[in-house]
């Protein structure tokens, strides 16, 4: 070690020391565990940036041996030494190591390829705790819990900037073909998608908006985030009376129900780009998932948006097409609200009398009813026009509603996983009170977001991480220790 190092070793046995003295001595006698706590914390931090620091000037006392050359094999003369910046969790911590030159060549640092630094101060682990706290609140929020736990003061910009440039890899990350996976009894591929609204920032030529809105407008302009899900899940046989039971909240069985499967190897996306880029993707996933020895069917879940069902039968022309029950139901509802009224004491009998046609294949009979109804002579025009758009809704989704037909098959019928998603992956973090959003931003969220509710924060991570040493130094990275995996984060 060098003398500096030496010097710090030192005082690391008497911070060491003195850390044992005041857990024990006088001092804390008649201190509170929380007094206490928080003292060891604060201390221990600063331990860590010192021993961090012994380890970096351990590590560049040694001078590299020649030849030093680029990747390119351009040979590197000895220059002189260089001061970096780390900024680790523990704090900053400075430290000089070799630097080489060429003539009309950047100058390298050989010891920052080994040590895999990034490319900025701000160290990998780090970032991968503001990057988890950006997924789930906004940047000042991210910053703030960083100050409280780490003492440390990194602005909501750098936060920004950092999920930028940490989500760039989230694309390639899921092109990689899924590990292998042992499920024999989810033998239905299903693939969902919807969309949610994300609020823009105006553009600079945008017109002001008016100083009071007229009915049906809005202050904020938003971009449809289209969101994907894509799942693996065992056969669910079901009767439509249970169905209608469940839908309705009633249940006359006192008996449990048996067990709803569960997704296997959920996953969930959302794009800024458009519903053509969101599906294309989803197939690319969908036919890396699509094991022929274990598939048996493949269902495509959307609500009745004809332009989004337009794009799941052009990419994915295998899959069964199923209109989202819960969808169907509200258009129900809608039509008993028009014909009876809100309060009717015949609404709910009436809805599960259709409700109950539909699941056991009679669309044309309900469509029909709708009809008959809507040209009855005491039907009012705002009656009227409710009851035809509700047929007419059936009517063009009829090919997607054969419910008796899914349930006895054991297919999922309702798009929750989606819908779940587009409350939670994008509505939850991105459409906050105030928030406003580039498309760059918010897409760099809802990448690493996604990376976060899908479980692959930490492989992602040491994904990311090999591919920046890769493209930082043009040569493969020392694989991370599994044992040194932290996950001081997980919920």
């Amino acid at each position: 070690m060098t003398d500096n190092a030496d010097t710090i070793v030192a005082q690391l046995r008497e911070e060491f020391q003195g850390l044992v003295a005041y857990v024990t001595g006088p001092e804390t006698q008649d201190a509170t565990a929380y007094t206490v706590e928080v003292a060891l914390f604060r201390r221990v931090l600063a331990l860590g940036a010192l021993l961090l620091r012994v380890f970096f000037l351990t590590r560049a006392q040694a001078r590299p041996a020649p030849p030093v050359s680029l990747a390119d094999g351009t040979p590197l003369r000895y220059h002189d030494q260089r001061q970096t910046t780390y900024y680790a969790v523990f704090g900053k911590v400075a430290f000089a190591r070799h630097y080489f030159t060429a003539p009309g060549q950047a100058g390298v640092c050989p010891l920052d390829a080994a040590l895999s630094l990034p490319p900025r101060c701000y160290s990998d682990l780090l970032r991968d705790w503001a990057d988890y706290g950006s997924t789930a609140g906004s940047y000042r929020e991210s910053a703030t819990a960083l100050a409280r736990l780490l003492g440390q003061t990194v602005s909501p910009h750098a936060l920004a900037t950092a999920v930028a440039e940490d989500a760039q890899e989230v694309d390639a990350f899921y092109a990689r073909p899924p590990l292998p996976l042992v499920a024999p009894a989810a033998t239905i591929l299903v693939v969902q998608a919807d969309g949610k609204g994300v609020p823009q920032i105006p553009a600079p030529d945008a017109p002001p908006a008016p100083t009071r809105l007229g009915k049906g407008q809005k202050r904020t302009t938003k971009k449809e985030a289209v969101v994907t899900a894509l799942y693996r899940i065992a056969p669910y046989p079901r009767t439509p009376d249970e169905v209608v039971a469940a839908l309705l909240r009633e249940r006359d069985d006192p008996a449990r129900p048996a067990p709803r499967p569960t997704p296997v190897r959920k996953e969930v996306r959302a794009t800024l780009a458009g519903k053509a880029v969101a599906l294309t993707r989803l197939a690319a996933r969908a036919a890396q998932y699509d094991d022929a020895t274990a598939i048996r069917h493949r269902v495509a879940l959307t609500d009745g948006a004809e332009a989004l069902q337009q794009q799941m039968q052009a990419h994915f022309p295998a899959y069964t097409l199923v209109l989202d029950i819960i969808h169907a139901a509200e258009y129900l509802w809608e039509a008993a609200n028009a014909l009876l009224g809100e309060r009717h004491p015949q609404r709910a009998a009436w809805v599960r009398g259709h409700l109950r046609d539909l699941l056991t294949g009679q669309t044309a009979t309900v469509i029909a009813a709708l009809r008959q109804a809507a040209e009855a002579p005491d039907c009012t025009p705002l009656q009227r026009e409710v009851l035809r758009r509700v047929g007419g809704y059936y009517q063009r989704n009829a090919p997607y509603m054969r419910y008796r037909e899914y349930l006895a098959r054991g297919w999922p019928i309702g798009t929750g996983v989606v819908e779940g998603a587009c409350g939670h992956l994008v509505k939850a973090r991105c459409d906050q009170s105030g928030m406003r959003w580039t498309l760059a931003g918010a897409q760099a969220v809802l990448d690493l977001r996604a990376v976060r509710l899908n479980g692959d924060w930490d492989a992602y991570w040491a994904f990311r991480r090999q591919r920046q040493h890769q493209r930082l130094y043009g040569t493969a990275a020392v694989p991370d220790h599994p044992e040194h995996q932290l996950d001081l984060l997980a919920a």
